[in-house]
């Protein structure tokens, strides 16, 4: 069995502060508001050699008929199910709550390793306050305090001691980061958890429902991928709450630390003027790019539909009219492997390295068939071309006069550097230098 601790308890004991102190990572968003967290949050921790993995729940209340609520209660369960020790999270300053004692009673029936866990013991007062909880009866408390790390260490060597030692492993290859990005309620979650095949991440018609960018673990064509489901990004004068602030920010964050990003949009709405803000901060930091038209169920069709749609949306994107574009319905699982597939060439091709000669042999026939235009009587003459070891694909085209070529003349490189090469789904930078 994997190395599996998961943190369960009521609302707004601390739970998402434990999770960021064992990952060493301000990874899940804390507000003294209750419910902030609600989809199951994973991280990596090390303790005493042991890798381990660790997820942060929402709170658990029993019998409400709220829509998030009950939600919840079913991702904490299918939390408690995939460890191997669970972590009751509970609260030295309020003692021990009926919410707690109801809560005790569906961890029974787990049987699984399960350690009171009494946070928020900041002071000896408090600490002594934790034995409140042996009224529980499920064994031994610990006293912690998560804002400042006291009492963790004690824990962890108690959580380890039930990890098998594992022989050291190789380094493991770097494994490509795929974000769901776009505004709220276009589908990003749906997609994610059709992809997963599970309830990965909660689904409601209300716009904010996923809050923390969720990454989770995916295995398709052969080859492993961590995918990111990320909140809705809005324009900033619609962001009010502290939140909704925070969760902006981790998707922004998960763009930055991207390999691809697949740009959701809703068929019945078209490319919006947000859309575009979100397409162009991707540009901005280089990544690999996938356009995902989600909802073409629910589009009426006549000829040319498609088609027609794709030219609007490459019309707003020029110049950087690059990206692939897919017409999907999550709904009815219309081509979402597919949207995958494409997402692991785009992948392939931003790592695409092409031959010195290669380059040569093309792009001096296409330049000699149209050369650059003079500047002033200066004549400019491009002698040769390499791809400089970038992280994404750069062209250096060394010649005489480098800072005479325009623009123009740079999109016309461009573009058959793409022809040639297949640069699909990836910003190209072109650079002159002088020969």
């Amino acid at each position: 069995m994997a190395n599996i601790v998961a943190i369960v308890g009521r609302p707004n004991v601390g739970k998402s502060t434990f999770f960021n102190r064992l990952v060493e990572r301000r990874d899940a968003i804390i507000d003294n508001e209750s419910g902030v967290t609600r989809d199951r949050h994973y991280g990596q921790a090390l303790w005493n050699g042991k890798n381990f993995t660790v997820i942060d729940t929402g709170g658990y209340i029993e019998g409400s008929d709220d829509v998030f609520e009950g939600a919840i209660r079913d991702q904490v369960k299918i939390a408690i199910e995939e460890s191997s020790v669970v972590l009751f999270v509970v609260d030295c300053d309020s003692g021990v709550t009926g919410m707690d004692k109801d809560f005790a009673n569906v961890l029974r029936q787990s049987k699984k390793p399960v350690y009171i866990v009494a946070n928020k013991a900041d002071n000896t007062e408090r600490a002594h306050m934790a034995g409140d909880f042996y009224s529980l009866g499920m064994g031994e408390i610990f006293p912690i305090s998560a804002i400042n790390g006291s009492g963790t260490g004690d824990l962890l060597d108690k959580v380890v001691s039930h990890f098998p030692e594992e022989p050291e492993q190789k380094k493991e290859d770097h494994i490509p980061r795929i974000a769901i990005v776009g505004r709220p309620n276009v589908g990003k979650s749906s997609f994610v958890n059709s992809l997963l095949n599970e309830s990965r991440s909660i689904v409601t018609d209300i716009a904010g429902t996923t809050r923390d960018s969720i990454n989770s673990h995916y295995t398709a064509f052969g080859k492993n991928f961590i995918i990111t489901d990320t909140a809705g990004i809005r324009k900033k004068a619609k962001v009010r709450e502290d939140i909704e602030f925070y969760s902006v920010l981790r998707a922004l964050n998960a763009i930055e630390n991207s390999d691809v990003c697949i740009v959701m949009l809703d068929a019945t709405k078209g490319l919006e003027a947000q859309d575009l803000n979100i397409i162009f901060q991707i540009q901005k930091y280089k990544k690999g790019l996938l356009i995902m038209v989600n909802k073409w169920d629910l589009v009426e069709k006549e000829n040319n539909t498609a088609k027609n749609f794709e030219d609007e949306i490459r019309q707003k994107l020029a110049p950087n009219d690059y990206p692939p574009i897919i017409f999907t319905s999550v709904m009815t699982k219309q081509r979402i492997f597919k949207t995958i597939e494409k997402a692991t060439e785009v992948y392939e091709n931003r790592q695409k390295k092409v031959t010195t000669s290669t380059l040569n042999e093309v792009m001096l026939k296409e330049i000699e068939r149209y050369p650059p235009p003079a500047h002033r009587g200066k004549y400019i003459k491009i002698k040769y071309i390499t791809q400089l070891p970038t992280q994404t694909p750069t062209f250096a085209f060394f010649c005489n006069h480098p800072k005479y070529i325009k623009l123009p003349y740079e999109r016309f490189l461009e573009n058959n550097i793409r022809k040639h090469f297949k640069f699909e789904g990836v910003p190209i930078k072109i650079v002159f230098r002088k020969k």
